[in-house]
């Protein structure tokens, strides 16, 4: 018995526990295969799509735009209230209604209206450093703002503004520009002045720096670290230009209307048009002989006739007429009246005082 148990196993029974189950191939294709696709999608190039730096200025504008559009309507709620009254919480307003949008669109990650209509969104830049290699195929990928991001935009962007315009007003209220020299209100107004030209300048700067990357449009974004890119990357930019176009051509066409039409003799106009086409004076259906050819009317007390042509006006209208341009022409025959009288008296000459 003891012999036995140490006795080796036979070669027949090693090979039968070594035969491969038979599942074994396809698992082992299973995993050469899904090893030869990771390899593949490392190998793949990645397709970088710039964004362009015109749709993002453009949806910036777009956002102001919208928000001076829901103020307008607001304040009309509030026309009927003292005038005035509502300029005094202008500031309020601005914010409550930059804050509406900023609720309803960045906080709840949805673009703003402007974003939107540019096909952008905004995206932690700084998170997308650690997206796999192989997620990333066209350079738009990547996580929202988080929440943090979101508060510190809301803070630096509609409380930061509100406070400085705040500041701006109080300060000019209470004058501290007018100060004396060493007091603490004069120092703190030219403390003001300076972080103003410094914020002015770092503005400058910024946007050389996004002319030049096309990233980040204003401070808040970069130090955010918030980047705006397309939401959709097969999506052209749709914007039409249309209605722009037409409503510049009107402007322009209206603006030459009012500088022309003050430079035109209308009644010399007039004339020329539609004296070929006047009725003789023996028609019976012009004007009786008595009656102001302007007006209509018969005048009552006093009557005053052109000359040479003789035919009677009324005395305003006659006079505003031949005060109005130097070559006015009767309106019953087209004669070119030099002066008015009345009852055989001369009153004046065309020109005349």
């Amino acid at each position: 018995m003891a012999m036995e148990d140490t006795l080796p196993p036979s070669s027949s029974t090693l090979q039968g526990n070594n035969v491969p189950s038979s599942d074994a191939w396809r698992q082992a294709y299973l995993r050469v295969a899904s090893q030869w696709h990771q390899i593949k999608q490392s190998r793949r190039p990645i397709f970088q799509i710039p964004i362009s730096r015109v749709n993002q200025l453009d949806a910036g504008k777009l956002d102001v735009e919208i928000s001076a559009m829901l103020k307008e309507q607001l304040v009309k709620v509030f026309s009927v209230m003292k005038p005035g009254w509502l300029f005094r919480y202008e500031p309020e307003l601005d914010a409550f209604l930059q804050f509406l949008i900023w609720r309803f669109s960045i906080w709840v990650d949805k673009p703003t209206p402007g974003n939107a209509l540019m096909n952008l969104r905004y995206r932690d830049e700084g998170s997308t450093m650690v997206v796999p290699k192989e997620e990333v195929r066209t350079g738009l990928e990547g996580p929202g703002l988080t929440r943090s991001q979101k508060l510190w935009y809301c803070l630096a962007t509609i409380g930061g503004q509100y406070g400085w315009t705040r500041l701006q007003s109080f300060s000019a209220y209470r004058s501290w520009g007018d100060s004396e020299h060493r007091s603490w209100t004069r120092r703190a107004w030219v403390l003001l002045q300076r972080a103003e030209s410094f914020y002015q300048a770092a503005l400058f700067i910024n946007l050389l720096i996004f002319l030049y990357t096309g990233r980040y449009r204003n401070i808040v974004e970069r130090i955010l670290r918030a980047r705006l890119v397309y939401e959709r990357p097969n999506m052209n930019r749709s914007v039409s230009f249309e209605y722009m176009n037409r409503q510049l051509v009107w402007n322009e066409f209206s603006e030459l209307l009012l500088l022309m039409l003050p430079l035109l003799n209308t009644t010399s106009i007039k004339k020329i048009l539609f004296f070929p086409f006047a009725k003789d004076k023996s028609d019976g259906n012009s004007l009786e002989d008595d009656a102001c050819p302007v007006c209509g009317a018969n005048p009552i007390l006093i009557s005053f006739i052109a000359v040479p042509c003789e035919h009677k006006y009324c005395y305003y209208c006659l006079r505003t007429r031949c005060a109005s341009t130097s070559s006015f022409h009767c309106l019953k025959c087209n004669a070119q009246v030099v002066a008015m009288k009345r009852n055989n008296i001369r009153l004046n000459t065309i020109g005349g005082n």
